[in-house]
């Protein structure tokens, strides 16, 4: 089968490259389940962002193993992956490297650049909340532009790159919130919540006993790249990007469509960066379960992580307990069927 979206047509070898994600993202699942015990949706999406070429922001209490999750995708993967512990001493130089005076031949001396660990294809930034702003943006251009500035020069990140922050919702002392601009260049806000107990049960049996597995190297850094690629070309019927834009415009509220109730409760709705990642979203679920369209299912799925950290709340929902997530929600549950 070869659908058609409007006048888009996905090639023969598009659609054998469709085949190939799925059978590829199955086996990286099965991978994954010999260390990671649970959490299915939390990997889907952080697989959906990898091909996407989105980041992801994971929110969730301790010890629910969000940094081995991390370390063991890009194990997967066969990526290089580094982690950064942002404190509130960390420092811009911390994270991009800086010019050191080296020795050099002749007994002369020069700048040498030595590079920080955001010089890596999967970057864990553990705790991202911690750091002051001055840090937070070195980060945000790394993120926004696959390159860091050092005393002027420009450096060019290595492809695949892909940040994936944690962020406890629990503690906030010694935190600085993240700015809006930053939040708004994370693809998905990713909420781990706690294992069930048959799954609590598997994890205290698989990480009591002897040292965990290490796990087979199935994609390499041009295959992502290829699969990337081949996410860009799946189609999208027009009815989805007409779901996508009326889904966004209603989480803001001096818009025309958006509902009575909403508009007491949110200041400010998702920026047009939102129906991007919708769509990429779509498209990049679409791929990995083998359809070879974007579908109405798919959009829906990806819309509470894309849209939660985008929508701020006014007092008045706070004081009544009413948070982004129960807005999303309601918003996706009366947007209809995008038809």
């Amino acid at each position: 089968m070869n659908p058609k979206s409007g006048t888009e047509r996905m090639s023969d070898d598009d659609v054998q490259g469709i085949d190939r994600l799925r059978a590829t993202y199955a086996k990286l699942r099965a991978e994954l389940a010999r260390v990671i015990i649970g959490q299915q949706g939390v990997i889907e999406r952080l697989a959906i962002c990898l091909f996407a070429r989105g980041h992801a922001l994971l929110m969730g209490v301790p010890g629910l193993a969000k940094t081995l999750l991390v370390s063991k995708l890009s194990e997967t993967l066969s990526l290089k992956f580094n982690r950064i512990q942002f404190t509130p001493d960390l420092m811009p130089m911390d994270i991009t490297g800086t010019d050191i005076l080296q020795d050099v031949a002749g007994g002369h001396r020069e700048f040498q650049f030595i590079a920080g660990p955001v010089f890596a294809n999967v970057v864990l930034a553990d705790e991202i909340n911690r750091a002051p702003p001055k840090t937070q943006a070195a980060m945000l251009e790394a993120m926004q532009e696959n390159k860091v500035t050092v005393v002027g020069k420009p450096f060019k990140l290595e492809l695949p790159f892909v940040v994936l922050a944690t962020q406890n919702p629990v503690e906030q002392e010694g935190t600085y919130p993240l700015p809006e601009a930053q939040l708004d260049r994370f693809m998905f806000l990713i909420e781990l919540d706690y294992p069930s107990e048959a799954e609590e049960i598997q994890i205290a049996r698989t990480t009591t006993g002897d040292a965990l597995p290490e796990l087979n190297r199935l994609l390499a850094a041009q295959e992502i790249i290829e699969y990337q690629n081949l996410v860009r070309r799946v189609p999208v019927p027009d009815h989805i990007y007409q779901y996508a834009a009326r889904l966004v415009r209603k989480t803001r509220p001096n818009d025309r469509t958006s509902p009575t109730w909403l508009r007491p409760l949110v200041a400010w709705g998702a920026g047009p960066r939102a129906v991007q990642y919708l769509i990429l979203g779509a498209k990049a679920r679409a791929a990995l379960l083998g359809s070879y369209m974007a579908r109405l299912e798919d959009v829906q799925e990806v819309a509470a992580p894309v849209l939660t950290h985008r929508v701020i709340t006014t007092f008045t929902a706070q004081s009544e307990g009413v948070d982004a997530r129960q807005i999303v929600r309601r918003l996706i549950e009366e947007t209809g069927t995008g038809e």
